[in-house]
């Protein structure tokens, strides 16, 4: 790796700014490398054709959390690249500190996540409750959600059960580029709340965004239990999975059966 591309590489990962580092690992210009960071790229891999490709597709691999190799062809000669992708530590942004949100909280930092905590009640937002948050933001949805960076590689629950709290959450970050977005709430309580949200200005393509009833169909009935199926149907996105939702679930969705 040369030395700015192993700099670049080094400071983003130290930063968590996502980067992609592209290697020519077989054909013309073996060794050549090159780090894309989402504003800018550090190096070369020798050929102009060769570099407007793997920009793009670095970019793409690295939205998937993916690292590959393909191959390409070019007046250069037929060659294979290496995209090795360092994405940031996903961020778990719970809105609503209550009780599943403990267990969420939980179970997610276990999982590599950067888990990030917000509720207006301070009472409820404490670092005896939550002791492994990352950070907690007491405050109303809006005033949380300047305050967070969400972009692609955050995931969001929003668990207050409450429409003062749940609404305007949903409003701001359907607003986002977060990649998941689920909120808490039956079935009777999803529908109620699009038309809600409907007349309060969100498209059809931002309420298709909403994963309500949030979680996958285990038949979850405790704040450990809810927690899971909320993880899981996360997980399920992340690795390109086509889990059951609730969201599209029949019959009972919490009780065993």
């Amino acid at each position: 790796m040369s030395a700015q591309v192993f700099s670049a590489t080094r400071k983003a990962i130290a930063d968590s700014v996502p980067v992609t580092v592209v290697t020519v690992v077989k054909g013309p210009g073996v060794g050549n490398k090159l780090a894309v960071l989402p504003d800018r790229t550090v190096g070369t891999l020798g050929d102009p054709a060769l570099d407007a490709f793997a920009v793009p597709e670095a970019r793409r691999l690295l939205d998937d959390e993916r690292s590959m190799t393909e191959p390409f062809s070019s007046e250069s000669g037929a060659v294979e690249l290496f995209f090795e992708s360092f994405p940031p530590p996903p961020t778990l942004l719970i809105f609503g500190a209550v009780h599943v949100a403990q267990a969420l909280a939980m179970f997610g930092k276990q999982l590599g996540f950067r888990v990030v905590v917000t509720d207006a009640r301070a009472k409820l937002l404490t670092e005896e409750r939550f002791p492994t948050a990352d950070v907690l933001i007491q405050g109303w949805p809006d005033e949380a959600i300047a305050q967070t960076t969400i972009d692609r590689n955050t995931y969001i629950a929003i668990l207050t059960h409450d429409p003062k709290f749940d609404e305007p959450a949903l409003l701001g970050t359907l607003a986002t580029d977060a990649r998941y977005i689920g909120a808490v709430g039956s079935r009777k309580t999803s529908a109620d709340r699009r038309v809600r949200l409907t007349e309060a200005g969100a498209t059809e393509e931002q309420l298709a965004r909403i994963r309500g009833p949030i979680g996958l169909n285990i038949g979850a009935s405790t704040p450990e239990e809810m927690a899971i199926s909320i993880l899981a149907e996360i997980i399920a996105l992340r690795n390109g999975r086509d889990a059951q939702p609730l969201t599209t679930a029949t019959g009972n969705i919490r009780a065993r059966v």
